[in-house]
């Protein structure tokens, strides 16, 4: 790592509290490069110096390093299995339900969440906690609009159950916004809520060192209660779930014993 990029990093850790140490460096460093150049910048140093008092090349630098890419019921096969098999077992000894989907992005898991619940399970008392670092994305999250893209997984009838149409897009109703309680949150630096039965995080630490993955997967499993699950992307599997205190309770899903 070159003075200057750690030079930057370090400046970006004291202005947004964001540690881009716990992040791929040649994934992150070529990221960051890219968009560097693109904004006319020919090295870190004045690029960090611009940032630093234009809010609009900043918002746009988080949500570069944030990868807010996300769908309605992305990789549909898992969701039926959070359907079919994940979601009654966590319901079949409890009235109420915590759900907390970390770095949500644009709300479309959440959403997916609140979906599924009011859909399959419309007698449960369900909380679902959203969280990102990203505030822009958050802002977007809470109102709700999407294009036909985002929404390409869903069932037709379901898109038309739980979506209003307004001027080409799609708005998720109100009965939908209000089972999801929006909030920024660093998975690196911030405390974890607790007596989460379901935790989703999905596509996200892929881009994270082995190191910080190993304090994420830790955190998460005290966040959970016993018999909770940790539901992961499909490029995120844990090779040795034991070490966090988990067992596999199907592909990509890990039951806190």
């Amino acid at each position: 790592m070159n003075d200057e990029y750690l030079e930057f990093i370090t400046n970006i850790k004291k202005r947004l509290g964001i540690d881009l140490n716990y992040y791929k460096e040649a994934q992150m460093k070529r990221r960051l490069t890219t968009l560097r150049d693109k904004r006319g910048f020919s090295n870190f140093n004045s690029y960090y110096s611009e940032l630093d008092k234009n809010e609009d090349l900043l918002a746009e630098f988080v949500d570069r390093i944030t990868i807010n890419v996300s769908e309605f019921f992305r990789n549909p096969k898992r969701w039926e299995v959070l359907i079919e098999k994940i979601l009654p077992l966590l319901g079949s000894t409890k009235a109420n339900i915590n759900i907390w989907s970390a770095a949500c992005s644009t709300g479309d898991e959440p959403y997916s969440l609140a979906i599924i619940l009011r859909e399959y399970f419309p007698k449960w008392n369900v909380k679902i906690l959203a969280t990102d670092i990203d505030e822009n994305v958050l802002t977007k999250a809470k109102q709700g609009m999407y294009s036909s893209s985002a929404l390409k997984e869903l069932p037709e009838k379901i898109r038309d159950k739980y979506f209003n149409q307004v001027n080409g897009f799609f708005q998720i109703d109100d009965s939908i916004k209000k089972l999801v309680q929006f909030k920024k949150h660093n998975l690196l630096e911030d405390p974890y809520p607790k007596n989460m039965d379901l935790i989703v995080c999905r596509n996200v630490l892929i881009y994270f060192t082995d190191e910080a993955k190993d304090k994420i997967y830790r955190d998460f499993s005290s966040a959970l209660t016993t018999n909770g699950v940790l539901f992961v992307g499909s490029t995120e599997q844990i090779f040795s779930p034991a070490k966090y205190g988990f067992q596999l309770a199907d592909t990509f899903f890990y039951q806190k014993v």
